[in-house]
């Protein structure tokens, strides 16, 4: 008798353990995705919908996206990309890890995003301060703390004159010691989610609401404005 297929959870807690145990922060996102390419493990972020706090943002603002362009960052399956384009935006959305791409252009074949791949730590220069939209859900959090001020500096530089930045992320207390935390993700702190901030890109709505998964699992959802 063969042995039962281990649990898809455990298999990608798994990944992302032995990536981080060797040192490879960024590395466990292309074997999460291609694991679950073929089946033997499941993306915890990938909800076959686009985020609903981004549904929210998108409509309680309306905005709208024509002559405008848009980033996605960590864009995974491609959900909040899609979401995105159809409110009318020229939309790029980029991971580090090709298999995400490949699953985001299988799940939206008839798509009108531009899916890349791409480094957040590392992106193309074309793209600094070139957008009028950026939007971040989960990629700073998956990474180990001491490497979000430097994607955190990354997110921001993309966002063009004018243009909005909207971040989405675990809530952490600001009390909660960062040794205390063992991730992946590390939920942020409010003091995190101001770190975005800089003195030309403006904070000017942050919101801390239940996860729709439990009420004891709070998120952020913030806005922000370059000037």
């Amino acid at each position: 008798m063969s042995e039962p297929a281990e649990d898809p959870d455990v298999v990608s807690r798994r990944i992302a353990r032995e990536s981080l145990d060797q040192d490879d922060p960024t590395g466990w996102f292309e074997r999460l995705y291609s694991a679950a390419l073929d089946g033997t493990a499941v993306v915890p972020w990938d909800r076959g919908a686009a985020h609903p706090l981004l549904m929210e943002w998108a409509e309680e603002s309306q905005p709208d996206g024509s002559g405008k362009s848009a980033l996605i960052v960590g864009a995974g399956t491609g959900w909040d990309a899609e979401l995105i384009a159809d409110l009318g935006y020229d939309t790029t959305a980029f991971d580090i890890s090709p298999s995400a791409v490949e699953a985001a252009q299988r799940n939206h074949p008839d798509s009108t995003v531009r899916y890349v791949t791409a480094d957040l730590f590392a992106p193309p220069a074309e793209w600094q301060r070139a957008f009028d939209l950026v939007i971040e859900i989960y990629t700073v959090q998956a990474l180990p703390i001491e490497l979000q001020p430097a994607a955190i500096k990354q997110v921001g530089e993309q966002v063009g004159p004018g243009g909005t930045l909207v971040v989405i992320a675990a809530a952490r207390p600001d009390d909660r010691p960062d040794d205390a935390v063992e991730g992946p993700p590390w939920p942020l702190t409010r003091a995190t989610i101001e770190s975005f901030a800089t003195p030309d890109l403006r904070l000017i709505q942050v919101i801390q609401s239940p996860s729709p998964a439990g009420p004891t699992i709070q998120r952020w959802r913030a806005e922000y404005l370059r000037t």
